[in-house]
């Protein structure tokens, strides 16, 4: 078994549109903080980083939806729940945002780097566009029918109901999600990863991860065997990272592109509140280096496929060496949606119960290999037998 001289930590970005629940918890952050603090006890070299993903439509959409900018509804959300990760014990050596001027040049300087090596592809395409708001529309700002499960209220990037990821050229009977009208489709230029080139390499390097979780390789190998297609790293929007090219003006990094590469520009923050401004390059850069994924089930293709060709697509990085993810906790039988208020909301929650009793019986439902349910009653027993009756 390799051995490494130091260890770091990444749990997933959380948008920035919405409070965090106990999903959230018991998916990327509680395992992630136990694990990095049991390698501290150890006196492994380690960095655990994170940060808020404020890109990306479900900000513009909440914007939209509170009559508010983009920019006043990651800024209250990001302090909410840095705050609220503080309260409940997560310990990050660092938590940073997508919006900062540190990630900007980060991402803008990776795809630079991409595009002068000549990976992208670029494509003109026809997409769909609202005449009446007069904008090409978002995956998630087009709803329809889901062409596998009939559920009207589908997104054009994925069926809530079922699950099954689309384009928005797949929905039946499309409409814009802002004007409720039928769009028609315009001509647009993109930039493409051509993911399909990378293929071989990617089948070649999971190979080599038998100790993988069964769920994250068998997710992997649905992919690779269905065949990687070109993936869209710019996308028409005027909230996101700049494309910084000329003639790209109203384009943004797609933001599946741009918030991986936070994990990055979080780690040279740290690096650089640590008075070493180069001492993320050893946690990046350096072979000796353990580089640890804490995800949910629903990032794992973005985590151990699309990010690993973005990494050996600009070369010098360091590959995951382990991405365990977390399937999803359900709350009292049911799924918890944040749309529909079935939740426990942590800020709450932290309010009115002592944060190490919920850490406590999070860790012992923890969805690790299936989904698992949390319960009040469940948490009542456990608070009184297993902590005041056998341990008190």
């Amino acid at each position: 078994m390799k051995t490494y001289k130091r260890t770091l930590v990444t749990s997933a970005l959380p948008y920035a549109n919405g409070p965090l629940h106990i999903g959230h918890l018991a998916g990327a952050y509680l395992p992630s903080d136990l694990y990095t603090r049991f390698q501290r006890m150890r006196g492994t070299d380690i960095v655990h980083v994170c940060g808020s993903d404020e890109h990306g439509v479900p900000i513009t959409i909440a914007a939209e939806r509170e009559g508010v900018t983009p920019q006043q509804v990651v800024d209250r959300y990001h302090s909410l729940n840095k705050r609220t990760f503080e309260r409940f014990g997560i310990s990050f050596d660092h938590y940073s945002r997508t919006s900062s001027p540190v990630h900007h040049r980060t991402a803008s300087d990776f795809f630079l780097k991409l595009l002068e090596k000549g990976v992208f592809k670029r494509k003109e395409e026809w997409q769909l566009y609202d005449a009446e708001k007069q904008m090409f529309l978002p995956d998630r700002y087009v709803k329809g029918t889901c062409p596998s499960c009939g559920h009207p209220e589908a997104y054009g990037d994925q069926c809530e109901s079922c699950g099954t990821s689309l384009s928005p050229s797949e929905l039946i009977d499309p409409v814009s999600a802002l004007s409720g009208t039928p769009p028609e489709k315009r001509r647009t230029e993109h930039w493409y990863l051509p993911l399909g080139e990378f293929q071989e390499k990617i089948d070649t390097w999971i190979g080599s991860h038998p100790e993988w979780k069964p769920n994250v390789l068998g997710q992997c190998q649905s992919w690779i065997q269905a065949g990687l297609s070109d993936r869209a790293v710019t996308r028409d929007l005027n909230w996101g990272v700049p494309v910084p090219v000329d003639g790209a003006d109203g384009k943004v990094l797609y933001v599946w592109f741009d918030a991986p590469i936070g994990y990055i520009s979080a780690t040279k923050e740290w690096a650089e509140a640590a008075g070493d401004p180069d001492r993320w390059k050893a946690y990046w850069q350096d072979e000796q280096t353990r580089l640890v994924h804490f995800i949910g089930k629903d990032n794992i293709v973005f985590h151990c496929i699309i990010f690993p060709a973005m990494l050996m697509a600009h070369g010098g990085f360091v590959l995951p060496e382990q991405v365990p993810a977390n399937e999803f906790l359900n709350l009292e039988g049911r799924k918890l949606s944040t749309s529909r208020n079935w939740a426990i909301w942590v800020h709450e929650v932290i309010e009115e119960t002592d944060p190490d009793l919920l850490r406590y019986v999070l860790a012992g439902t923890m969805p690790e290999t299936r989904d698992s349910d949390f319960s009040w009653k469940e948490f009542q027993q456990r608070v009184n037998t297993e902590l005041a009756d056998v341990l008190g």
